[in-house]
């Protein structure tokens, strides 16, 4: 899905020609609606100019009408019902168009997608990072695609072993009926007279005799019938863990760190849609594989063998089952996170979510959600699986929500919109610790009932989110970086610069060489609980002073690069002292929370020397902006290095009539 995705950023003449490859031959709405499945097949492993791969062609032709007349019963509602006929139309089109050469829409489709890579590749230049993530990307979902279809194949090959078997036994029990008929005549012929007997029995025994040998050697074939079948099984639960940990250990993962992230200010965590198909692919053939491993131990219970089967078969169970509890509970996730600060009395939202919920029939019994509010203790305790007390740490009003199934988007969730934290019960606090450094978590608890309630589990929603104790430098300046552009909202971030001042001021240190930094950690009592030296504010209350104050007023100057900002007093000096008289330039006040300085190069009766202003505060700028201040300064002339300030500032000053009328009605 990853090419569509980028081929329709595509813009003008590479636009153009990607349009260019769709028509009634194969219809445009075809690559958008069926992308991922695409995508996903092996189109080059055919050759198209053996004859003998036709029966592949044929079988992808097959899987593409089949995909394209899911996606169309799935479709509801006044435009779903004009896309369903649609789509139906477009599936009875590429059948008859193809049907009697399916190598033709082969061809056809890899001649669309080589197109669009060579486009997107020429419009992106496949050597930048983006380009090389996307291929990257593009083929784990080859990959994991691949192993869907493996699975399919032996799924079906599972299904049909487990047919032949059922009617061998099912021939097998008529013919032990047969044996047991044989028997009860040969036992009647006692009361027959003896010459009448004499007559008769031998037929009997030869024909009890035949069947015997019959039923000997055919419930050998039985069994290893299904030793083999049990065997296939195994391969199938084994493939399964490993999709299911590719799945849920790396992808889910990934997403749920990337949620993290856009928590902090990185970029959004993408949406769930691909996750949710890949789940509930995996919980329809883990499913598939549970139903055909029961009617196994079914068929055993109702012809018993002597034998090992007995043994395969509840390991086989015991394994499956583990496997699908698994899938349940770690797709019950929280889609939208609660904010990272609750205060009391205050209404917050959050949404939970089953990828699985459309399959297995749990929409059939909606379940409810409740949530608590735990300690960041009692979180830990649950992770390991430590019996906890009940009790939560809180109260929150509007905690019940039941799941609703969205049959458009084939969604199971719970949107909590009007919660409200009551009250919170606090621990006793140790030293130096503070109100805002406890950690709690919003705990989402469902129980699912599963195929009918054949099985029921009970699922824990939201990890806590962990606070390490201290944090290498290099990883703090990436998280800082990103925060900073976030809160900002600007493309500018932080320099390595900037991040050098920033290292001196965390670290109190004057080294000026980023590798002298790479290796230091910073705890968190550095970080957010210490105070600067010779400051009554810390690291932190600093860093998000400037955050503030940027955000607030000083966003199109910082934008503009117009303020260098993260520069200390003597660097400033030192910067100012061989430019001409009435150079400027921009700093964060070192010693005030959500301040800017104006330090510039004037004479002195004496001598040149550096001046430095009170610093600006909010207070300041909501009286009068940093631009008409600075063109209210007449001995300001040059932004640093040699800028003329009206060229710089002249678009933000407040044109004089505006100034006249404030003034008039203050």
């Amino acid at each position: 899905m990853a090419v569509w995705i980028q081929a329709q950023q595509l813009q003008g003449e590479a636009l153009h020609q990607m349009q260019s490859l769709y028509g009634q031959h194969f219809p445009i709405e075809v690559r958008h609606y069926l992308a991922q499945w695409l995508e996903g097949q092996l189109w080059d492993t055919i050759d198209l100019e053996n004859p003998q791969e036709e029966f592949k062609a044929k079988r992808l032709l097959d899987s593409l009408i089949q995909e394209l007349q899911n996606k169309a019963e799935h479709q509801v509602g006044e435009d779903g019902f004009l896309l369903k006929i649609k789509l139906g139309h477009y599936a009875g089109q590429l059948k008859s168009t193809y049907d009697r050469c399916p190598l033709e829409l082969v061809r056809c489709i890899k001649h669309i997608l080589y197109t669009e890579q060579r486009l997107v590749r020429e419009a992106t230049n496949s050597s930048s990072p983006v380009g090389g993530m996307l291929d990257s990307m593009s083929q784990k979902y080859q990959q994991i695609n691949q192993a869907f279809e493996e699975l399919r194949l032996l799924t079906q090959d599972t299904e049909n072993d487990l047919r032949k078997l059922q009617h061998n036994q099912e021939y097998f029990i008529i013919q032990y009926q047969e044996s047991l008929r044989i028997q009860a005549q040969l036992t009647s012929l006692a009361t027959l007279p003896p010459a009448d007997r004499q007559l008769r029995e031998p037929t009997l025994l030869s024909k009890r005799a035949t069947v015997e040998t019959w039923l000997t050697r055919e419930a050998n074939t039985l069994q290893k019938y299904r030793l083999d079948l049990a065997e296939k099984h195994q391969k199938s639960l084994q493939l399964m863990r490993k999709q299911q940990t590719i799945i849920l250990d790396d992808e889910l993962i990934q997403w749920k760190r990337r949620q993290q992230l856009a928590g902090n200010g990185g970029p959004p965590e993408g949406g769930l849609d691909i996750l949710q198909s890949w789940c509930e692919k995996l919980a329809e053939t883990i499913w598939q594989n549970r139903q055909q491993i029961r009617r196994a131990e079914h068929l055993r219970q109702q012809l018993p063998i002597p034998g090992p089967i007995e043994e395969l078969l509840n390991d086989l169970n015991s394994t499956v089952t583990d496997i699908i509890s698994a899938l349940v509970t770690s797709t019950f996730i929280i889609e939208k996170q609660p904010p990272q600060v609750l205060k009391t009395q205050t209404k917050f939202a959050a949404t939970v979510r089953l990828l699985v919920g459309g399959k297995l029939n749990v929409h059939m019994n909606p379940p409810q959600v409740k949530a608590t509010i735990i300690s960041e203790q009692q979180a830990k305790a649950l992770l390991k699986n430590e019996n906890t007390r009940n009790d939560s740490s809180g109260e929150i009003l509007n905690n019940n929500c039941v799941m609703e199934y969205h049959q458009t988007t084939g969604t199971l969730s719970a949107h909590f919109r009007n919660m409200s934290l009551k009250r919170i019960k606090r621990s006793d606090r140790r030293g130096a610790e503070s109100v805002t450094e406890e950690k709690f978590t919003i705990l989402f608890e469902s129980q699912f009932s599963v195929g009918g309630n054949e099985l029921v589990f009970q699922v824990k929603g939201r990890v806590p989110f962990l606070v390490p104790d201290k944090v290498l430098w290099p990883q703090l300046c990436e998280a800082l970086n990103m925060k900073y552009k976030a809160e900002v909202q600007s493309n500018r971030g932080l320099s390595e610069e900037n991040l050098v001042f920033l290292a001196q001021k965390a670290f109190s240190s004057s080294s000026i060489n980023p590798d002298d930094y790479r290796n230091m950690t910073m705890t968190w009592s550095q970080f957010n609980r210490e105070s600067l030296p010779g400051r009554n504010f810390t690291f932190w209350q600093w860093f998000d002073g400037v955050m503030e104050l940027t955000k607030k007023h000083l966003k199109p100057h910082w934008n503009d690069g117009a303020i260098l900002g993260f520069v200390n007093k003597q660097q400033a000096q030192d910067m100012l002292m061989s430019k001409p008289n009435g150079t400027f330039l921009l700093r964060f006040s070192d010693s005030e929370i959500g301040g800017i300085t104006i330090a510039w190069v004037a004479e002195n009766p004496n001598k040149r020397m550096v001046w430095n202003l009170m610093p600006y505060t909010t207070k300041d700028f909501s009286i009068r902006s940093l631009a008409d201040r600075i063109s209210d300064l007449n001995h300001l002339l040059f932004l640093y290095p040699d800028r003329p300030k009206d060229e710089v500032f002249s678009k933000y000053y407040t044109p004089l009539l505006c100034m006249f009328l404030t003034f008039v009605f203050q």
